[in-house]
C-alpha cells in the first residue's frame, strides 16, 4: 500500500510540476491543485500509516500506548484541503476576469498589464 501511494505522489508532484509550466493559466490551476494534492499524500505517507490502532486514549487507560496513530498529520491535512478548495475557488474566478477582459488566457500574451483597456 506504501508503495502504491509513494508511486502515486511522484506521479503527481511530476504531472503538477508539468502542467504548470505551460503557457495557459488553466494548467497552471490544475497544475497547482495536484501539487497540493501530492503534499497532502506526501505528508500522510511520512505520518506512517497505522491501519487499525487507536487515536485516542480508551477511557480504561490513562496514558496511550505506542501501537497508535498520530491524528495530527491528518488534521493538518483536512485543513489544507479546505484551504486549498478556497484558494481554487478564487483562482477560477481570477482566471474567468482576466479571460473576459483580456481574450485570453494564454500567459505569454498577457505580459503586460498596460494593454488593458
Amino acid at each position: 500500500m506504501e508503495i502504491v501511494l509513494t508511486i502515486l505522489t511522484g506521479i503527481l508532484f511530476a504531472a503538477g510540476l508539468y502542467l504548470m509550466f505551460q503557457k495557459g493559466m488553466v494548467k497552471l490551476i490544475i497544475g497547482i491543485m495536484m501539487l497540493s494534492y501530492a503534499t497532502n499524500l506526501f505528508i500522510f505517507l511520512i505520518s506512517r500509516l497505522n491501519r487499525g490502532v487507536p487515536a485516542i486514549i480508551n477511557k480504561t487507560e490513562n496514558v496511550l500506548s505506542p501501537p497508535f496513530a498520530d491524528p495530527i498529520p491528518q488534521a493538518l491535512i483536512l485543513t489544507a484541503i479546505v484551504i486549498g478548495f478556497g484558494i481554487q475557488a478564487f483562482a477560477i474566478v481570477l482566471i474567468r476576469r482576466v479571460y473576459k477582459v483580456t481574450g485570453t488566457s494564454d500567459m505569454d500574451k498577457l505580459n503586460s498589464s498596460e494593454k488593458i483597456d
